[in-house]
């Protein structure tokens, strides 16, 4: 199968690189930026991407690679600190900058190549870089500018291609054309990348990996667990088990709807495991956003090791662990820095008991959604918004406590209601409310209040790598305000975070 391979810098963004090559059909990879370079070597890698990354060339420390990749005979598209490195082993010059470009500019296109077919001659790209081109290598021909910036290059006899910008984030108005043009026209690969070879090989995975021992999921009511179940079902049946623990920290009333959603739509082994009183005395006292979570996935691992007990055969512990999740924690092999722990990643303890198994582990969420209908899981449950392994403990900032979990519920429930009835949910990707540790004066009844503050957080994304705000109606908002401030005894002022990502998260912690 034809593949393209991103080679890893750093960058946050190379997973949703490779999630652009895979909208396209066509498999991609990501490897480490010292890979082996008889693996590039292979006939079926049709090119190479050299991602961004935090590191100055100059660095001493700084991801450098072998001139010899660029001998190959392989397409090259460097991006951001790909395209520096390249110059700066080719014979160009880099200069450190006096402080960081990040945000959007303008692209002026200066010469014509099949690079920038379908592009606008000026469109706005993103930029996010420290170092910059001062001078290209002879080797190369400029190719496109920003008012700051050496924005794009080729080899003059090679095809290796520079781009100083991010085209891969949904910023740049046509960098999803610069990639297809670059897969398509330049490396020339075959779409030949599809979801349902993948459900088919991953069910073989799994019985092979198994075999007859038996596997433990935390199935959560999500959509990353519910499709890692039915895998694993699929490819096991009754050697898996799934254990849904109410850590107290679950959507309003969840432990119900999980319960009884999966005792009728699927003949599973489902144990409920009540664990409320467990996980709130493992919070309380911790603030930081990094120990609660830690802190959250080693209560998750102690209950399961607890089941283990009971279940004398299960070597296995199966996640629902997607790509993002990966990629917001650690770099896969690469020098990526850590944005925060994901539960699924990040709260696990190096003496755990089971092998892992994360059959989602290299699927973005969208195809993860998609594989979940191919299974016959039901629409409804397929189109939830995400929802974090640690749950509310990360959506109430600060300690958490049983009184503020009960507010956030009931605020979270409204504001989902009100989506919902206003054919709002399945126009937006994920919404729900965060609870603030600061509170605020009000009058309510004529009384004065003081009570906490509330902030609804609604996205809009493809990737779930990079998004924008919700721009919901002022009426819509007005009406979910008052229904959470009359309702929900606790809170007396609700804002909006107008955030994209980057430069935030859509989560806040």
């Amino acid at each position: 199968m034809d593949k393209i391979l991103i080679l890893d810098f750093g960058s946050q963004y190379n997973q949703l690189i490779a999630r652009r090559v895979r909208e396209m059909g066509v498999y991609s990879e990501i490897v480490p930026f010292n890979v082996d370079l008889d693996y590039l070597k292979d006939e079926f890698v049709k090119g190479i991407i050299l991602s961004g990354g935090p590191n100055s060339v100059y660095d001493t420390d700084a991801p450098h690679i072998d001139k010899e990749i660029y001998n190959l005979g392989k397409p090259i598209l460097g991006i951001c600190y790909g395209m520096q490195i390249t110059q700066y082993l080719m014979g160009g010059t880099v200069s450190p900058s006096d402080k960081r470009e990040y945000g959007k500019s303008t692209l002026t296109i200066a010469k014509d190549d099949v690079l920038f077919k379908n592009v606008n001659k000026e469109s706005i790209v993103w930029m996010s870089h420290g170092d910059h081109v001062d001078s290209l290598s002879n080797d190369f021909t400029l190719l496109a500018t920003t008012p700051s910036a050496i924005a794009a290059a080729k080899h003059n006899t090679l095809d290796i291609y520079n781009l100083q910008f991010h085209p891969e984030v949904t910023h740049s108005e046509f960098g999803k054309n610069i990639i297809e043009n670059f897969v398509d026209d330049v490396c020339h690969a075959t779409k030949n990348w599809n979801l349902d070879d993948y459900i088919e090989k991953t069910i073989a995975n799994i019985k092979e990996t198994v075999q007859d021992d038996e596997v433990i999921l935390g199935l959560s009511g999500g959509v990353d667990s519910s499709v890692a179940a039915m895998l694993i079902h699929r490819a096991i049946k009754d050697q898996l088990t799934c254990i849904f623990v109410d850590t107290g920290l679950l959507r309003y009333k969840e432990d119900q709807k999980v319960m009884d959603t999966y005792q009728k739509h699927f003949n599973m082994k489902i144990i409920k495991v009540d664990a409320k009183e467990r996980f709130f005395n493992k919070l309380r006292g911790i603030s930081d956003p990094e120990l609660k979570r830690k802190a959250i996935g080693n209560e998750f691992v102690k209950v399961f090791e607890e089941e283990q007990k009971k279940l004398k055969n299960a070597k296995f512990l199966a996640q629902g662990t997607i790509y993002p999740d990966v990629i917001e924690s650690v770099s896969i092999k690469g020098p990526s820095e850590t944005i925060k722990s994901h539960h699924n990643v990040g709260g696990l303890p190096d003496d755990l008991d089971f092998k892992l198994l994360e059959p989602l582990r290299e699927l973005f969420k969208d195809e993860v959604r998609k594989v979940g209908l191919a299974l016959g899981i039901p629409e409804n449950m397929i189109i939830r918004h995400p929802f974090p392994g640690p749950g509310l403990g990360i959506r109430i900032l600060g300690e958490v406590t049983e009184e503020k979990v009960d507010i956030l519920q009931r605020a979270d429930n409204i504001f989902i209601e009100e989506l919902e009835k206003n054919n709002l949910y399945n126009e937006v990707s994920q919404a729900f409310v965060v609870l603030l540790p600061v509170k605020t004066v009000g009058v309510m009844g004529d009384k004065r209040t003081y009570e906490f503050v509330a902030a609804l957080r609604s996205a809009n994304t493809t990737d779930f790598m990079t998004a924008t705000f919700s721009r919901l109606p002022y009426e819509f908002l007005d009406n979910t305000v008052s229904r959470i401030i009359n309702e929900v005894r606790g809170i007396n002022r609700v804002v909006y975070d107008i955030t994209s990502k980057p430069p935030g998260t859509i989560e806040w912690e």
